[in-house]
C-alpha cells in the first residue's frame, strides 16, 4: 500500500527566460570581440598633394556674338556673313571637333540664330553650344 507524504513533490523545471539572457549577452560579447580583433595591414606611402593647375591659356574656340539686328561679330570685330562658311571651314579643316560658341542678344530675331546654326553645320561644324543672356530679358 502506498501511502501519500505530506509533503507534496516538486518537479524540477528548465527556466527558459534567463537561458535566452545568457545567449543574447554571449552573442553581444562575440560580436564586440570579433569587431576589435581585425588588423589593419597598411602600407607606409608619401602621398603627393593636390595643385589646381595654372593655366592662362583661353581655350582655342569661336565665339560668335549675334547682334540684335543680326550683325555678327568673331573677337570682337564685325564680320560680314558671307565670310562666316569660310571661317567655319578653316576652322573645321584643322580640327573636326571645333568648339564655337554662340551669344545672340536676347532680342535678336529665331530666324538670325537659326541661320547661323545652320551655316555652321553646312560648313561641317558639329559641336556648337549656346550663351543666354538672361539677364538682358530684365532689362526690358
Amino acid at each position: 500500500m502506498h501511502l501519500g507524504s505530506p509533503l507534496s513533490v516538486k518537479k524540477a523545471r528548465v527556466e527558459i527566460i534567463p537561458l535566452i539572457d545568457v545567449m543574447f549577452f554571449l552573442l553581444a560579447a562575440f560580436m564586440m570581440v570579433t569587431l576589435t580583433m581585425n588588423r589593419l595591414r597598411t602600407l607606409q606611402m608619401d602621398l603627393p598633394s593636390a595643385v589646381a593647375p595654372k593655366s592662362s591659356e583661353k581655350p582655342d574656340i569661336m565665339e560668335i556674338v549675334i547682334e540684335r539686328e543680326g550683325d555678327l561679330k568673331v573677337g570682337g570685330k564685325l564680320l560680314p556673313f558671307s565670310e562666316l562658311t569660310g571661317r567655319v571651314e578653316a576652322k573645321v579643316a584643322s580640327n573636326t571637333n571645333y568648339p564655337f560658341y554662340l551669344k545672340p542678344d536676347f532680342q535678336t530675331s529665331h530666324g538670325n540664330v537659326l541661320r547661323v546654326l545652320d551655316t555652321i553645320k553646312a560648313a561641317g561644324g558639329n559641336k556648337v553650344s549656346m550663351a543666354i543672356d538672361v539677364t538682358g530679358a530684365d532689362r526690358k
